[in-house]
């Protein structure tokens, strides 16, 4: 069975989100017994970035759960607003910690597609499939770092879905890719950083196989970009 994907399980919560707030703002529905509880849809995918990562990204989401988990108790009245700075210190700084002894440095993937997310943290991964087919990579105050220089698509375009809310994200691609971008910036950049002179060296001595393609790129990268950056790297 398919998995859900980060980008929808966070997307269905600030929909969830925005409609609670709409139907409160316009007196349609009283709908503040469920807004309470919004917060404990960010800890559930805290948990989730647990379970499906294996427990070997911890950080970020021990800091969302540390976070919204405090928000929602206070917001029941459990605990005071005192324990909020607190708390979240001990969060962050546990979660640099696991984070340095319990990931490694950069990880190998050879699945097809990738999911990978960053929340208040970093992911590095290096993707080596031989038929690669795209995937989403979102960063929210954190960085994704993909490397595909091992990767090759046999069916252009692979197509990856970013999204980069106050975070970044790096996508490093073999010699001669063609990659095109179709990435909303909002008070943020997106840029194919690599050389030209090397881009059009490299496509130049592709070019038979590049009619075989049917002039496609071999990446699509689609999303946006709010308060953070995306960039294409060789």
């Amino acid at each position: 069975m398919k998995r859900i994907s980060y980008q929808v399980i966070f997307g269905a919560i600030l929909l969830i989100l925005g409609v609670l707030l709409l139907l409160n703002t316009a007196e349609i529905y009283d709908t503040s017994g469920f807004v309470i509880y919004i917060p404990s849809l960010f800890v559930l995918l805290g948990l989730y970035g647990l379970v499906k990562s294996g427990f070997q990204s911890i950080g970020g989401p021990l800091i969302l759960i540390a976070v919204f988990g405090t928000i929602q108790l206070i917001i029941l009245e459990y605990i005071t607003t005192d324990y909020l700075l607190p708390i979240i210190i001990i969060a962050v700084g546990t979660g640099f910690l696991l984070s340095r002894f319990r990931r490694p440095t950069s990880r190998a993937m050879v699945t097809d597609t990738i999911d990978l997310m960053a929340i208040f943290g970093g992911v590095e991964t290096r993707c080596t499939s031989q038929s690669f087919q795209g995937g989403e990579a979102s960063a929210i105050f954190g960085g994704v770092d993909l490397d595909l220089r091992e990767a090759v698509v046999r069916t252009p375009p692979a197509e990856i879905q970013v999204v980069a809310l106050f975070g970044g994200i790096d996508i490093r691609v073999p010699d001669g890719w063609e990659v095109r971008m179709n990435v909303v910036p909002i008070l943020g950049g997106a840029e194919d950083e690599r050389p030209r002179r090397n881009i059009r060296e490299a496509q130049g001595a592709d070019d038979e196989t590049r009619r075989e393609k049917s002039d496609q790129p071999d990446l699509i990268v689609n999303g946006f970009v709010a308060f953070g950056g995306l960039s294409i790297n060789d």
